[in-house]
């Protein structure tokens, strides 16, 4: 299975745009294989962004992609990880970061739990915080 990141379902309904024709790819051979899913944190994402909200979740049972949820064991992975990047910010005296996860690390500890591919162009928070997660990227 691979689990998408926002950024990929954004790129892929573009009209046009450098990661387009890549995210629309990528997405049509994942379905085709092993599967393609988005979770919850990455849909409330889609639905305050850019992508028309009202449409996303028929579109994505058009495409076959699937939308699943957020496994509660992911919580301990994402808060774990989260807290390494808190730590890490204010030694880096980056300032201090919002004390609730960011939702790339809800979504890299569900591809990390589950053993999940993860396409993305966000790599290098995910590289460092969920080393195990394979990235897909253009």
């Amino acid at each position: 299975m691979t689990l998408l990141d926002t950024n990929i379902v954004i790129d892929a309904h573009q009209s046009s745009g450098r990661y387009q024709a890549w995210a629309r790819d990528l997405i049509a051979s994942a379905v085709l294989h092993a599967g393609a899913a988005i979770n919850a944190v990455t849909l409330a994402e889609l639905y305050a962004g850019p992508v028309k909200g009202e449409r996303i979740e028929e579109d994505m049972r058009q495409t076959g992609v699937e939308i699943i949820e957020l496994p509660s064991a992911a919580a301990g992975l994402c808060g774990r990880a989260y807290a390494r990047y808190r730590a890490a910010r204010r030694k880096s005296r980056g300032g201090e970061a919002p004390s609730i996860p960011l939702p790339d690390f809800f979504i890299g500890a569900h591809a990390e739990l589950m053993g999940w591919n993860l396409a993305t162009r966000d790599t290098e928070r995910f590289r460092l915080y969920f080393p195990t997660v394979r990235l897909l990227e253009p």
